[in-house]
């Protein structure tokens, strides 16, 4: 064999914390989630940059790369491996980083996740109604890459799909939420009605509400599609179209609290309890009869007399949590808890397999035989239900579902991960290779969108939970590989697909940012429960929510504002605002608000925190001064937090900045310095006063300065 045989060059991309760097060798050492240990060379043209959100301008950070590589940090290297007979070598070409600074990633900001919630839904919006009428007639269900609709399916037969408008709808009703903005709004309410007066189908005889699989809208009139004419559910009612027809509608019944949202979804789970549960072994079937509505008729095929994940686990994150978060209601509470003693029961398999069974015949017995799953695992399905029972925990306090997401949480990095380059991959054989050990890859190892979205969801939960530092490691790693690869900032939205290496995979539908399986509802979930988990089980920040209901619609005008289920005690409503003006009238415990009496829509915005909170920071601004109020702990541990706030204060420049420091009980030297170094950068015009009293030690070191003025020590009165 020729030398030029033994060469071989290809492109990668190396995911790992760095573990030391040689300014003298142009290289350093990477360390990857796996503790295998790497060399990246430097070469002259290496670039990096920090990982930007959407809307966000590119953040170059090539002319710092060498003072960045310090011990610890976490990055992304994608660049070129050289092998030779007796020899390799890799040189980063681009590197990434998720990091400001160690141990402060970027989508850990309070406002990482609200702004991108508002990108990808405005996204949507742009794609869907060019014309800013939220016309839903003209929805498609396909949009292309760019956001447009494509030819083929602006012709005279056009199908729109329930689902997908649902979880459209979905994704607004949760950009709303995070954000106020009236045209969220505006645009889900207006898919709710279209959903409740195209899809819906209310059966007053058996008491039941069904939704078509969607209709094809043509010059003349609409064509209504009842049976799915999707390939897995040709010719048959499936469970989990009916399930993702309440997501939207459920979410918007949140915000709005429409009654005859909420009759619609009682209706649907009336359809669900007479026709798809089965009375005599438990559990709910995935599949009906389109025409005696019989989950065991023949016509069904290889969907006849099944179970699977969407039928039993499906429920909880697509209607049911949301439609508990909204009533309170002990139904819905009950059939959460009998979905996740289910999957507690039935669907752990690890005396064969580390991932968990996800198809079944009627007797509960597993199906390794059906369609294109065989024996194989969706790789998100069990960080799904790893985030789904640790949801339901807070609701029930069972310890097995806490066993089993722990165990899941522990079992799944190693089989399902990417733990060289990063990210989650799709599906992979439910058993190992007897040659090599290997869960093989089914299909390709490409790794899709909403699979990353269960990582990071599961871990984050996991983490803020338990406070265990390798289940936050894990969340931070799937947040730093989805939001490095999936955002598209020339086109806007998040990518289907990427290759291994981080790449977009930009082919057949995978091209696609609106189909059957896309629609927004995974990016925007997302983005809400990201933000969610980390301000309030993590990095300790308040969340801001957006409400629009008629009073006279809830009953006892009582709004409840719970951001998701969580662990009891663990958040507290701290303050409210109806139509603009402070509003006190709230259960800051119970997450409640009673509201005035009236019939016309209000606007409620209501701030969250965690209850163990250290340290609240609170800002406003008046005219030209600036307000910074501090209660709690300054310390190592919150100094971060600090600098941010502050640092965002000083960036509007203010002429006047009034510290309120009487609820501070205790504050580092180093928040006291870097007091002193925003008061050197404010310039001699801007006045910087400690208004009431603070701690003496305090005091002393900033007036020493004669930098701060103080000013009505008396008036601060506390016990």
């Amino acid at each position: 064999m020729s030398g030029s045989a033994e060469r071989r060059t290809f492109s990668d991309t190396l995911a790992g914390y760095v573990t030391y760097y040689s300014p003298t060798q142009h290289r350093f050492g990477l360390r990857t989630s796996d503790d295998r240990e790497f060399t990246v060379h430097l070469p002259r043209n290496v670039s990096s940059r920090i990982v930007r959100n959407l809307g966000d301008d590119y953040r170059d950070t090539t002319a710092s790369t060498q003072d960045m590589l310090a011990e610890g940090r976490y990055l992304f290297a994608y660049g070129i491996t050289y092998q030779w007979e007796g020899g390799e070598r890799f040189e980063a070409k681009e590197i990434t980083f998720p990091e400001e600074s160690r141990g402060s990633y970027v989508f850990e900001h309070p406002a990482w996740w609200v702004q991108q919630a508002a990108a990808v839904a405005d996204f949507y919006l742009r794609g869907h109604f060019p014309d800013g009428t939220y016309d839903w007639r003209n929805f498609r269900t396909h949009l292309t890459l760019s956001g447009t609709h494509l030819p083929d399916f602006d012709g005279a037969d056009v199908r729109q799909e329930t689902d997908t408008i649902s979880r459209l709808v979905y994704g607004l009703s949760t950009a709303y939420l995070l954000t106020g903005e009236d045209r969220f709004l505006q645009a889900a309410e207006s898919g709710t009605e279209y959903l409740r007066e195209h899809m819906r189908v209310t059966d007053a005889q058996d008491g039941i509400i069904y939704w078509y699989h969607g209709i094809d809208v043509t010059r003349t009139g609409q064509r209504k599609v009842f049976a799915s004419e999707f390939g897995d559910d040709f010719d048959a009612i499936p469970m989990y179209e009916q399930i993702y027809a309440l997501a939207g509608p459920t979410q918007t019944y949140r915000i709005t609290g429409d009654p005859r949202i909420l009759n619609d979804i009682d209706g649907t789970v009336a359809l669900f309890e007479r026709y798809f549960r089965d009375r005599s072994l438990g559990g709910f079937f995935s599949h009906l009869d389109p025409i005696t509505l019989d989950p065991n008729a023949d016509s069904l095929g290889r969907n006849r007399s099944r179970k699977n994940w969407n039928s039993v686990g499906d429920h909880a994150p697509a209607y049911l949590i949301n439609a508990y978060l909204a009533t309170g209601r002990e139904d819905f509470a009950a059939l959460l808890e009998e979905t996740a003693d289910t999957i507690v029961e039935r669907f752990p398999d690890e005396e064969t397999s580390p991932f968990v069974q996800e198809r079944f015949h009627a007797d509960w017995s597993p199906d390794r035989t059906w369609g294109w799953q065989q024996d194989r695992a969706v790789v998100g399905h069990n960080l799904k239900i790893a985030w789904n029972l640790t949801r339901i925990k807070a609701l029930h306090d069972k310890a097995e579902y806490g066993v089993t997401a722990d165990r899941i949480g522990e079992i799944m990095p190693a089989v399902g991960s990417d733990q060289l380059r990063g990210g989650w991959y799709d599906v992979v054989e439910r058993r190992p290779d007897p040659d090599s050990g290997i869960h093989r890859m089914v299909w390709h190892d490409r790794k899709a969108w909403w699979q990353q979205e269960q990582a990071i969801l599961a871990y984050l939960i996991l983490a803020g939970t338990s406070g265990d530092p390798e289940q936050l490691r894990l969340a931070r790693e799937a947040a730093s590989f989805y939001n490095a690869f999936f955002l598209d900032y020339d086109d806007g939205g998040v990518y289907f697909n990427v290759l291994a290496n981080g790449i977009p995979y930009l082919l057949g539908t995978e091209r696609l940012k609106g189909s059957h399986a896309m629609a927004g509802y995974h990016a925007l979930e997302l983005c809400y429960l990201a933000a969610v988990y980390t301000g309030l089980l993590i990095s300790n920040d308040p969340l801001t929510l957006h409400f629009r209901p008629r009073p006279s619609d809830l009953p006892d005008r009582t709004l409840r504002v719970a951001p998701d289920l969580l662990p009891a005690g663990s958040v507290e409503l701290t303050r409210v605002w109806v139509d603009g003006e402070p509003y006190h009238r709230f259960d800051n415990k119970e997450l409640t608000v009673k509201l005035p009496e009236g019939d016309v829509p209000v606007r409620v915005r209501v701030e969250l925190e965690p209850a163990q909170m250290r340290l609240r920071m609170r800002t406003e601004f008046d005219g030209d001064t600036a307000h910074i109020r501090c209660d709690g702990v300054i310390d190592a541990a919150e100094l971060e937090k600090f600098r941010r706030i502050l640092g965002e204060v000083m960036a509007a420049e203010p002429q006047r900045v009034e510290f309120h420091l009487c609820q501070v009980t205790e504050m580092c030297r180093p928040a006291i310095n870097e007091l002193l170094f925003q008061r050197t950068k404010a310039g001699l015009d801007a006045d910087f006063v400690i208004v009431g009293c603070t701690l003496p030690d305090v005091a002393d070191a900033l007036l020493s300065t004669d930098a701060f003025l103080l000013e009505g020590g008396d008036e601060c009165a506390h016990e």
